[in-house]
């Protein structure tokens, strides 16, 4: 049965935190581990991107190594253990799919995630233990910049503030684009705060497009850093083969390459 492997890592984790397991894993503690953490779990995602099952598999493993590495240390404190999580995520997945465990079924992945919402909603009631003060609560701030909108615009959203349509958001975007145009055409370049503001609001407006459209802005912006690169490797391989480096042609040459290279991609 699948999870029947779990309680050998477990084991292995708490030899290798003995005195007579490994003395870097002794060393570490909340804060050393947790580069790593993120390390991990990112290239889970690179993996993913790339459709590398063999490397999703092992990279895969490597997070849940992290996970059984931080619960041996609050064990070790004597605040939780691995069971303790395993069991605490297992009874928040039952209460929040009622649509799947109660009496109402959902049909949709849309009322599949308004249940899931009102169940979310429901713990927050007065004498809930997980109640919080805002629905924002709970969002990490460590999670990265575009992703941390992502969910701020999410949370909103699920309480009932939100862009009616997506072509409002759009507009909110041409708002917003204008708005850093005109702080640009009126000498700001001096304010740096402003500038950055202006530019923080668009890509907050810009993450929620993401939202809109049922993606996720780090998704989205990864993909179009991966089309830059190989684009762009590709226009200085062209450019060598003319028997030249990027820094030495002219802005049009550069311009003339680009756009074939964007047409080859499409045909």
């Amino acid at each position: 049965m699948a999870g029947e492997s779990l309680p050998k890592l477990v084991e292995l984790m708490a030899y290798l935190r003995s005195p007579a397991g490994c003395p870097w894993d002794r060393a570490q503690d909340y804060d050393s581990l947790k580069g790593l953490l993120l390390e991990e779990a990112y290239e889970v995602i690179d993996a993913l991107q790339h459709r590398d099952f063999a490397a999703v598999e092992e990279e895969l493993g490597d997070l849940l190594f992290q996970v059984v590495f931080y619960a041996r240390l609050a064990e070790e404190e004597g605040k939780f253990d691995i069971d303790r999580v395993i069991e605490g995520v297992h009874a928040k997945l039952l209460r929040r799919h009622p649509h799947v465990f109660g009496d109402k079924r959902a049909s949709t992945p849309e009322e599949a995630l308004a249940s899931w919402t009102a169940a979310k909603a429901k713990e927050k009631e007065p004498g809930s233990t997980s109640r919080k003060a805002s629905v924002l609560d709970g969002i990490a701030t460590a999670l990265p910049s575009t992703l941390e909108a992502y969910e701020l615009g999410l949370r909103a959203a699920e309480a009932g503030f939100d862009w009616p349509e997506l072509d409002d958001l759009l507009d909110k975007v041409e708002e917003e684009v204008h708005e850093l145009r005109e702080e640009l055409a009126a000498g700001s370049k001096q304010e740096q705060a402003k500038l950055e503001e202006e530019l923080g609001d668009l890509l907050f407006a810009l993450a929620n497009v993401a939202r809109q459209i049922r993606s996720d802005p780090e998704s989205c912006l990864r993909r179009a850093n991966q089309k830059f690169r190989r684009r762009f490797q590709a226009l200085e391989r062209e450019v060598a083969r003319r028997g030249k480096t990027v820094a030495a042609c002219t802005p049009e040459e550069l311009d003339d390459v680009w756009e074939s290279l964007k047409a080859r991609e499409n045909h």
